[in-house]
């Protein structure tokens, strides 16, 4: 049985990204670039990936390590001397049980598994020393050309800067994706030199040294495509996009054409995705539920039926079975909205849990917090849960109704069937079925609207006529000389 490893190339300078940070770590849906080749090759039957780094080569490992763990090691390109010196220093790390080795690059994040798989079974098929991928554009410009013999087996790859005017028209191109008998690639990278116009190894002269035992497959120009710049990169992301949308199309999910769903997200049949919404992180969408035009969703939980309304936006959240969300609802980290609950426009809440059916509908903040089954939190009301110090909690009871415009100052309980009334400023604990009211008393003065409106106008005209008769203010001297002037 073949023993597969896979060399992913890394280490570039990546300068035309114009960035602090390696290319390869800039995401695409959610997921850096590298992940997307080294997800590719594990799947297509790799045992372990080999990555090649250079530049920022210690966040590149330390990503590595947590993404993949065991089954991805990195290898050293000290100083970057072209492609085939890269994977000269993969080799020493590839397992001595290995008999065949993937080659590909670490900013091709469209290529499928599927395509990889494919390329390692040609290899195998007569156990040739080589097989490579293969892609036909319009315009190759830049892009090595495929040489083939006379009985149309492939000789030689001839990159742009060294091929004659006759070469340059051909049309088919080198993928720089290859996989090889790992003693040939052994011995063929080997024997590279660099007598070619960029003084350089270049990988693609293994293709001659295979002397004609060199299988090909001719693959899909955008699964190939490479990542330089950022325009290259927002092309991609923009395919991945589509790629994503249309899998969980097939899956039974609608999907709306301008929503940007995570790889790393799940949606479950039935779902459906509005225009504009934006899932990210570990997001998972139930069964029926419903993500409405424009929310944003980040590491969130929305169980199965559950309402997500406009351009609400929910971080770390979990979102019960049934309930409704929203619009323009600010659900932050750790809030836990129970089944059948509703939080209405404008409502803030942060690590606080709703009970089933309880609602806070309009215009409120509800941080750390607990809400009891059935309670309802009146519009305008305040859970003043920071001292400036420490967070406090407050906590509300089953079928507790709090009434608009109420504060209630942690550490504090209203218990279950409590009642507070509207304007109330809560200090101490409700009992339960108790009512709390704290206001000051209203006094109506009979008449006095005529002659508050007189008193109030008359201090008004008194302090504009005041500003008219007031000196203009003095400007101090300066020398200068008005203009078409002369002293």
């Amino acid at each position: 049985m073949t023993e597969l490893t896979a060399i992913v190339l890394a280490a570039g300078q990546g300068t035309r990204m114009k960035s602090s940070r390696a290319k390869v770590l800039h995401e695409l849906c959610g997921c850096p670039m590298i992940d997307f080749p080294v997800r590719a090759a594990l799947a297509a039957g790799a045992r372990e990936v080999v990555v090649v780094v250079g530049r920022d080569r210690d966040e590149v490992t330390a990503h590595l390590v947590r993404t993949f763990g065991a089954s991805v090691r990195t290898a050293i390109q000290a100083e970057q001397r072209g492609t085939g010196d890269a994977v000269r220093a993969a080799l020493p790390s590839v397992p001595d049980d290995a008999t065949a080795a993937l080659v590909l690059c670490g900013d091709t994040p469209l290529v499928p598994a599927a395509a990889l798989a494919e390329l390692a079974a040609e290899r195998a098929r007569g156990d040739r020393r080589l097989a490579l991928l293969t892609f036909e554009v319009a315009d190759p410009t830049g892009y090595g050309r495929i040489l083939r013999g006379a009985s149309g087996e492939v000789r030689a790859v001839r990159e742009h800067r060294d091929a004659s005017a006759a070469e340059r028209a051909i049309r088919e191109c080198n993928a720089g994706m290859y996989c090889a008998r790992l003693d040939f690639l052994r011995a063929a990278v080997g024997a590279l030199g660099t007598d070619n116009a960029q003084r350089e190894l270049y990988l693609t002269d293994i293709v001659a040294a295979a002397d004609g035992d060199a299988a090909s497959l001719c693959a899909d120009a955008t699964s190939l495509t490479g990542v330089n710049d950022r325009v290259q990169l927002a092309a991609v992301e923009a395919e991945l996009h589509r790629r994503i949308a249309d899998g969980w199309r097939r899956a039974g999910v609608t999907v709306r054409e301008s929503a940007r769903i995570d790889a790393s997200v799940a949606l479950e049949p039935d779902a459906t995705i509005e225009h504009g919404v934006v899932l990210r992180g570990s997001t998972r969408v139930g069964r029926g539920a419903r993500i409405d035009v424009g929310a944003v969703l980040v590491d969130t939980d929305v169980a199965e039926g559950a309402l997500v309304k406009p351009y609400s936006v929910c971080t770390r959240a979990r979102i019960g079975p049934r309930a409704e969300i929203g619009p323009f609802a600010h659900l932050r980290p750790d809030s836990d909205i129970g089944p059948e609950a509703h939080i209405g426009n404008f409502v803030e809440t942060k690590k606080t849990r709703l009970g089933r059916g309880a609602k806070a509908n309009h215009l409120a903040y509800l941080g750390d917090g607990e809400v009891g089954e059935g309670a309802n939190v009146g519009a305008g009301t305040i859970f003043c849960n920071y001292d400036g110090f420490s967070k406090h909690p407050t906590i509300i009871g089953a079928r507790a109704f709090i009434g608009s415009d109420s504060q209630l100052v942690a550490p504090v309980t209203v218990g279950e069937g409590a009642y507070v009334a509207t304007g109330t400023t809560v200090t101490k604990d409700v009992p339960p079925d108790a009512l709390a009211i704290a206001r000051a008393p209203q006094e109506n003065k009979l008449g006095y609207g005529p002659r508050l409106r007189a008193r109030l106008s008359a201090r008004a005209k008194a302090a504009k006529e005041a500003g008219a008769r007031a000196p203009a203010p003095v400007v101090p001297a300066t020398g200068a000389t008005e203009p078409g002037k002369r002293d």
